[in-house]
């Protein structure tokens, strides 16, 4: 097989995506910071990645093949999920970007209130993880699963990465 089709065979394979199990990562992630709250800095990894992937041209690849947090709802809410869809307003632009601002300001807050030093800056992801977590369960039970998933601040930011990019 010459260079170029080598090339045109790896360029038409579906990238990988581990959502059938990478929820282990999310009950890893509160289990090991539950025990010590420096793992907790792990969660930056999730809040970085979407945005990570969206800056090198992939777009929302993240949520839609990586995610431990879509993953985790999509495995498990389904059983207690009342399956209706999001009222329309969460569905805007206005409400999605009030969700981003309204998150970083939380997260800001967090670690102006706790301070410094790695226990502390772990323990503001943690408690935005945990914020962020409980709400998508609320949102999942209510509504479909991976409601959350649709305004989601961390994918709807990767998504305005990406449209910028086109």
């Amino acid at each position: 097989m010459n260079t170029i089709s080598a090339k045109i065979t790896t360029k038409n394979k579906k990238p990988v995506s581990i959502m059938k199990w990478s929820w282990i990562f999310l009950v890893l992630f509160f289990l090991l910071s539950f025990i010590d709250v420096r793992f907790a800095l792990a969660g930056f990894l999730c809040m970085t990645s979407p945005i990570a992937f969206a800056v090198i041209g992939k777009g929302k690849r993240h949520c839609s093949h990586y995610c431990p947090r879509g993953s985790f709802f999509g495995k498990f809410l389904p059983l207690v999920s009342v399956k209706k869809s999001l009222p329309k307003f969460m569905n805007t632009k206005w409400f999605k970007t009030f969700l981003l601002i309204l998150m970083f300001t939380n997260f800001g807050v967090l670690l102006y209130q706790m301070g410094w030093g790695y226990e502390n800056i772990g323990r503001a992801v943690f408690n935005m993880m945990l914020r962020s977590f409980l709400v998508g369960l609320v949102f999942g039970v209510i509504f479909l699963p991976r409601s959350w998933c649709k305004v989601c601040p961390m994918g709807y930011a990767a998504g305005m990465i990406r449209d910028v990019k086109k």
